[in-house]
């Protein structure tokens, strides 16, 4: 009850704001990738403009409010909330408010975007991927619900809008012109390694000190590199971005300059050096399906003496959990030399990965990250590379806090980092 009334008020507050002052609202939907996207969005604008974009990942309802008014969550504190709606009703009045607003939308239930679609209406709407079994499909009647309810993004769109969609993804691009219910009036780029996509990345290349690509856009072509990023979906994350410099008039060459000071929010595939001379791939932030196998993807790509895989639960796929987990499994078999299982639904995976004919004593199951991380400090070499990666409710970061070799600068680096995760330990 607590929660709604503070909900209420701060959107409320939010919706004044953006009367009062009117910024541009570029709005980023998908069941991966919106962090990504987010992240290097704001590292093209902030170049040039007066941005504000969502905090972590704050993208529901209450989310929403607190990223438009710039506020962080106060957790259990009712102080703290108080503080908040007060320090909202003082950003109604603040001269200063951003000029461009680069905001997260996600969805957990039906209708979910229709109460953001309250408080916000982007100008621009991304939408980053979706896949087959999309992330938080547990309360929706399956994957087409799901693309129903993201498509909100843009359907809302109005002809003097843009959409910027994921090409390569099917789903994702078909929101473009899938049935007139759901086909757009905003101007549509694509993006993607597909032929045909509006902004196209090809010569993707990855070694251990990041990824280097080439970006073309009607006929002109420039080098991009990402230093200390790792995977082929980053690279997605900086078409996008690209397609919003674009939309605000700034060229490749300096749209390339700005990616080159992107960094990946922390817990997505970050390497990070480990103990015993060893190497981190931290993904820990969460897992989906896709996800998890952009993870994998990544980790094939990357050489190491030895690959290990730590891998935990994903949560809320529904009915679809035995099925990702036997498919995470069978690919795991394929790529790693040793494979760490956490949490009852991860059985799942090891069992598949042993029914491939993965070696049975490379392949072990724990209930917690604790335990697993205990196991996994015992039997690291140096030249091993640790994919770690796992849903929020796993804390794999746990893992990969044991395993750094400078545990010190886990609180800048890590997810979960704040008190209340800290006291949930």
């Amino acid at each position: 009850m607590i929660k709604t009334i503070v909900t209420k008020i701060l959107a409320l507050e939010a919706k004044i704001a953006l009367r009062r002052y009117q910024p541009r609202i570029i709005g980023i939907t998908g069941s991966v990738g919106k962090s990504s996207a987010k992240e290097a969005v704001a590292a093209v604008l902030e170049s040039r403009f007066n941005i504000r974009e969502s905090i972590k990942s704050y993208n529901s309802e209450l989310g929403m409010a607190l990223a438009v008014l710039g506020l962080k969550t106060a957790w259990n504190s009712p102080i703290g909330w108080i503080k908040n709606i007060i320090y909202g009703f003082e950003e109604i009045f603040n001269k200063n408010f951003p000029k461009i607003l680069v905001l997260e939308m996600g969805v957990d239930r039906p209708r979910d975007f229709d109460k953001l679609l309250k408080i916000v209406r982007p100008d621009i709407g991304i939408v980053t991927a979706v896949g087959e079994i999309p992330v938080h499909v547990e309360f929706f009647s399956g994957p087409e619900e799901v693309t129903r309810e993201k498509s909100k993004l843009v359907k809302n769109l109005s002809s003097d809008n843009w959409a910027i969609l994921n090409f390569d993804d099917e789903t994702v691009w078909s929101m473009s012109a899938l049935g007139e219910k759901l086909k757009t009036n905003a101007s549509v780029i694509g993006f993607g390694f597909g032929n045909g996509a509006d902004i196209l990345a090809s010569n993707y290349k990855i070694s251990k000190e990041g990824i280097s690509f080439k970006m073309d856009y009607k006929g002109s072509s420039v080098p991009v590199r990402l230093k200390n990023v790792f995977g082929k979906h980053f690279v997605y994350a900086a078409l996008s971005a690209t397609a919003v410099g674009i939309i605000f008039e700034m060229n490749l060459i300096e749209i390339s300059e700005a990616l080159s000071r992107y960094h990946a929010p922390p817990g997505r595939l970050r390497l990070l050096p480990g103990i015993k001379n060893s190497l981190i791939l931290d993904d820990s932030y969460n897992a989906s399906p896709l996800a998890t196998e952009a993870a994998l993807d990544t980790l094939k790509e990357l050489d190491a003496e030895r690959k290990i895989v730590a891998f935990g639960d994903m949560l809320e796929i529904g009915k679809f959990t035995i099925l990702a987990h036997q498919a995470a499994g069978k690919k795991i078999a394929k790529i790693a030399d040793y494979f760490v299982a956490v949490g009852p639904r991860s059985r799942f995976a090891a069992e598949e990965a042993i029914a491939q004919e993965m070696n049975k004593s490379k392949v072990i199951n724990f209930s917690t990250s604790q335990e697993a991380a205990s196991h996994l400090k015992s039997i690291i070499r140096e030249g091993d590379l640790i994919l770690v990666k796992g849903s929020q409710s796993m804390r794999m970061e746990l893992i990969t806090e044991e395993l750094m070799a400078h545990p010190e600068e886990a609180q800048n680096i890590l997810a979960r980092q704040d008190e209340y995760w800290k006291n949930k330990k």
